[in-house]
């Protein structure tokens, strides 16, 4: 895929984006070993491999500066009493090798930056809470804003990160999560409102 891009004059930015949750993955007791190697392989190894190439490319191209942005997750930064084990270990390796990459290539002009989005409004939630109300709230009571977060919210995050506008945004743990991380008791009343996205709409009149 990278040296796809090699007829458009290389790559500048690379978003290492897709991760996986598995059903089974548990606490320490119940995860099953080849769950907790999937995860890695994919959540740990997939971003390897794009940091990899990413510099490789870079580096062809003779590129004085490049972005790469890695997904983890708020899991990593602070525990949860619904374990998957798996899964926040992987984002927490994530943070590491980000933080890593971000020293080592520094002085070729190379950022690497980990967002860590809290949990997001998008249909595998919905469907993964359902109607089970209780699910839901022990989780929406923990964000200050009354909601989740929504995808184009992290999206914009992202543009700031792959842009000339974060140059001196390096090695970061980027959080984005409605101030969750940040609360102990969050506000009562009616959930702060999300931002539209644009890109479900089918007109902007």
């Amino acid at each position: 895929m990278v040296e796809h891009v090699d007829s458009w004059g290389g790559l500048d930015i690379l978003f290492n984006n897709a991760g996986i949750m598995h059903a089974r993955d548990d606490d320490a007791l119940n995860t099953p070993e080849e769950i907790w190697d999937l995860t890695h392989n994919i959540n740990v190894k997939g971003v390897w491999y794009g940091c990899k190439h990413a510099v490789l490319a870079l580096r062809r191209h003779n590129k004085p500066r490049g972005s790469i942005i890695n997904t983890a997750s708020v899991v990593a930064l602070v525990g949860s009493a619904t374990p998957q084990l798996a899964y926040t270990a992987s984002k927490g390796a994530v943070l590491a090798l980000t933080r890593e990459l971000a020293i080592v290539h520094a002085r070729e002009g190379f950022r690497f930056n980990s967002l860590c989005p809290a949990p997001l409004n998008t249909p595998l939630l919905q469907d993964w809470l359902g109607d089970d109300q209780a699910k839901r709230h022990r989780r929406e009571v923990h964000f200050p804003t009354g909601r989740f977060g929504e995808a184009i919210e992290q999206a914009q995050a992202v543009l700031f990160l792959a842009s000339d506008e974060s140059s001196f945004v390096n090695g970061s743990d980027f959080v984005v999560d409605g101030g969750m991380t940040k609360a102990y008791v969050t506000p009562e009343g009616p959930a702060a409102p999300a931002p539209a996205n644009n890109a479900s709409r089918s007109s902007l009149e």
